[in-house]
Formats: structure tokens, sequence, C-alpha cells
């Protein structure tokens, strides 16, 4: 089914200023995600993050976003485009910090699971099939009582 991405359907907001339109799904992708973004002056458009089983594609459409990657700041202009392979060498973050919106699409493969780390806040989300669970901080440093329990409770059903 064709989908224009000038005049895409967009989603409802989940953060302020920021309106995204999951063209590649209402165009019937299964393997590939597809995802037009639009940014109104100083939304963030995404946290400085890395994927750990997906590669991402940026091509601005319009307007000059802000990148961000752990070696530094570039300002992107329309027709720029950029890979972020999966794990640390694709870390990034995307700002409007222009007065005027930014229009771009990102294309993705869809492994799941996959592992996103914000790096700022050191926060982790896991996206499976069909949920995304996420971690603050912290949340998981003390695992041993976790898989000892699990342990236990294979042994008690062993039996």
């Amino acid at each position: 089914m064709p989908v224009d991405f000038k005049q895409p359907h967009w989603e409802a907001d989940k953060f302020p200023g920021r309106h995204v339109a999951p063209v590649g799904a209402q165009a019937g992708a299964r393997e590939l995600a597809a995802n037009v973004y639009e940014l109104a002056p100083g939304a963030v458009g995404s946290p400085l993050h890395v994927h750990h089983a997906n590669e991402e594609l940026l091509l601005v459409l319009s307007g000059t976003p802000t990148l961000r990657r752990p070696e530094g700041t570039q300002l992107l202009s329309a027709g720029a485009v950029i890979a972020f392979p999966r794990g640390h060498a694709g870390a990034h973050s995307l700002v409007n910090r222009s007065d005027a919106p930014v229009r771009y699409l990102v294309v993705s493969t869809t492994n799941r699971p996959d592992v996103v780390e914000y790096l700022d806040t050191r926060a982790m989300l896991v996206v499976l099939a069909e949920q995304r669970l996420a971690y603050p901080h912290g949340a998981d440093a003390h695992q041993k009582p976790v898989i000892a329990e699990a342990m236990q409770a294979a042994a008690d059903h062993a039996g």
C-alpha cells in the first residue's frame, strides 16, 4: 500500500514537539522499520542511545538537526545520510536546536530482542516481540538473588 511520507499519517504524540509516522508499517513492511519524524524547534528526536541488535539509517528530509555522538556534535542539512551500526559505534542523539521544524526518515532493521542503552542516564530498554521493558540505572544491580531463586525453583521442580 503506497504511503506519502511528505503527508504522512502521524501517530499520537508521546513526547512534546516530536511527531512520528511509521510509514514502513503503514506500507506493509515486516522486517524493516521506516519512520518519518518531525521535530518542532527545541524538541528532542532521540536521547543519546545505542542499539545492540539493530542498525539505523538516517536521511534528513528538511531542516538542520543537531547530531550528537560520543565524539561531539555536528549540524546536519537536508540530504544528509548517516548510518548508525549496532553497538557503541552507532551511538547517537538528534535534537532540533534551530528555529524551524526538522523532518527526517529513519530506516532500521527490526531484530528482536534488542537492548537499547541510554548512555546519559545508563538506563536500558529491552525490546521484545510484543513489549518493551525499561530498566533505570541500577535496577539490575542485584541479579544474583534473582538467578539463585530461579535455580532453586528449577531444583524444586526437578524432583
